[in-house]
């Protein structure tokens, strides 16, 4: 018998009017479509392990189909359902050939200076994240979705007595509730489960009042430990917010924070959905990560493959990557293997800004080495003479034995190996005896990394723990072309409102890394 291959995917509303020749309609139950379902899902995992070159197979059809337990009919039915399976690679593959390029994307790059920290007066500067947040919720027209670590908006969140720079966080909390309350605006906060020292008291309040919608996920039912790390805006389906900055008062005025803000870009903006509805799901109560995740939450667009979008004018390519694992529906870029492939892809230099550096887990009982990213960068100074700078933060609450991690890198620096790599620990400074005494305050909280050619920005400090049981999410950001990296035409074309997101964000670095604040590692040892 030669089976005729469906003419369109088979849904399971298909299955209840499927109809096979010489044996009329066929009548599939609830149960029966459950069924199939897990079925359904268990083929296509076995089918795209066989096109990822491992090795596969069918026993699973082999004992589950009894002729005296199921109609010949489903049998040839599931049959159809292989046969069109060998096509489902292909199909999502030219996805990106079918006009998935946006051509009107705008992007900002944001960040938050803290209170007193000033640069020279010739330094670059950018739009502050509190201005990005309150652009979105002005131009909200039907809905928000927002992913946070946890939220301290309000100034006695943190603080009994009143802080002056708390007013950013109280005015976006104030427009959060009045966009859902009065303006009919659906918002949604997928958050980490509340907990003794994060109650979440600003998401519950958004809840009470009738503004918001708000899920919890419980990473040590879901994952055995961890924490939603992730710091997303979604707005209308078209813009789009990512970077390092917490719901949090002090992440506007007292934490130095860079993000982007990313408009009018549906494409890009219907990806990083999917990331959201992902939360969405696993807040829901008794959730648990699927085997397989539904066809919907995947992508198409990932390292292989990413998207053409014109943003600000420029041609790149781009895709978001996600973390942990097992949060990563098919087709989606595991935070951990993007970083690692935008370093081996750089050829001239990789400069990286993030609070933590260690190459092992953190917040495990057990002690574990971790070098994936170690070595990565390693093997760039090394075998491509690529030009590696770290800059880490320095704090009340940094790890004793950070320096001596970034110190291992840098000493392999010299004549004798003909590598290049520098460290050094960003310092934000308590300029007053009220700075002094907020807690969690005054630090450099970047996440990003740029390149010669690509830039980075995510959410995650950069230890183990972050990408194997945590959830975070990544921007990569290709250019199509090969512009200049040299400082100085970088400064001159930057005050002509005329530089890539690349470009921008090695300007921001180099602003840091030159700057007072950026001290040698020595000073620290």
């Amino acid at each position: 018998m030669k089976l005729k291959l469906p003419d369109k995917k088979i849904s399971r509303e298909d299955l209840k009017e499927t109809v096979v020749e010489g044996s009329g309609k066929l009548d599939f139950g609830e149960y029966e479509l459950e069924l199939w379902d897990l079925r359904y899902n268990s083929l296509l995992r076995g089918h795209m392990q066989k096109m990822r070159g491992r090795k596969t197979g069918t026993s699973w059809l082999r004992n589950w189909v009894r002729p005296s337990c199921v109609p010949i009919t489903i049998i040839v039915t599931l049959s159809m359902f292989i046969v069109a399976m060998s096509l489902l690679d292909d199909n999502m593959g030219r996805n990106d050939s079918k006009s998935l390029h946006c051509e009107k994307c705008s992007f900002q790059l944001v960040e938050s200076i803290p209170e007193n920290l000033t640069y020279t007066p010739d330094s670059i500067m950018y739009p502050s994240i509190y201005s990005a947040w309150v652009s979105l919720l002005e131009r909200a027209e039907t809905s928000i979705d927002i992913a946070a670590f946890y939220w301290t908006l309000l100034n006695d969140d943190v603080v009994k007595n009143p802080i002056a720079s708390s007013w950013q966080g109280e005015d976006v909390f104030h427009r959060l509730n009045t966009t859902g309350v009065y303006r009919n605006i659906a918002i949604r906060i997928a958050q980490n489960a509340p907990s003794r020292v994060s109650p979440q008291r600003d998401s519950n309040l958004l809840a009470e009042s009738g503004a918001a919608k708000v899920r919890n996920l419980d990473f040590d039912s879901l994952v055995g430990g961890g924490v939603l790390h992730t710091k997303m805006w979604v707005v209308d389906g078209k813009h789009i917010y990512i970077g390092s900055a917490n719901m949090d008062w002090r992440s506007l005025t007292q934490v130095k924070e860079v993000g982007i803000l990313i408009s009018n870009c549906s494409c890009l903006a219907e990806d990083m959905s999917k990331i959201f509805e992902v939360y969405w799901q696993l807040g829901k109560e008794g959730a648990e990560i699927p085997v397989i995740w539904p066809s919907y939450l995947q992508t198409s667009f990932n390292i292989e493959n990413q998207m053409p979008v014109a943003l600000s004018g420029s041609l790149v390519h781009t895709y978001l990557s996600s973390s942990p694992p097992p949060f990563c529906p098919y087709g989606r870029s595991n935070d951990i293997d993007a970083i690692v492939n935008v370093i081996s892809k750089a050829e001239k230099f990789v400069y990286v800004a993030v609070m933590d550096y260690f190459p092992k887990m953190l917040y495990s009982k057990e002690k574990r080495f971790w070098p994936v990213i170690d070595d990565t960068l390693r093997a760039a100074a090394l075998e491509r003479g690529v030009h590696v700078r770290i800059l880490g933060s320095h704090w009340n609450h940094t790890r004793s034995d950070m320096k001596y991690y970034l110190k291992a890198l840098q000493d392999l620096s010299g004549s004798a190996t003909g590598m290049t790599i520098e460290t050094k620990l960003f310092v934000v400074p308590a300029y007053t005896e009220e700075q002094m005494k907020i807690p969690f305050a005054r630090v450099n909280h970047n996440k990003y990394m740029v390149t010669d050619n690509t830039a980075y920005i995510g959410t995650s400090n950069w230890s183990a723990d972050y990408f194997i049981n945590t959830g975070g999410i990544g921007l990569i950001i290709n250019e199509t072309s090969t512009l200049s990296n040299d400082t100085e035409y970088l400064h001159e074309r930057l005050l002509e409102g005329d530089l890539s997101l690349r470009q921008q964000l090695q300007a921001l670095f180099e602003r840091d890394w030159m700057s007072e604040y950026a001290k040698p590692l020595e000073e620290f040892l």
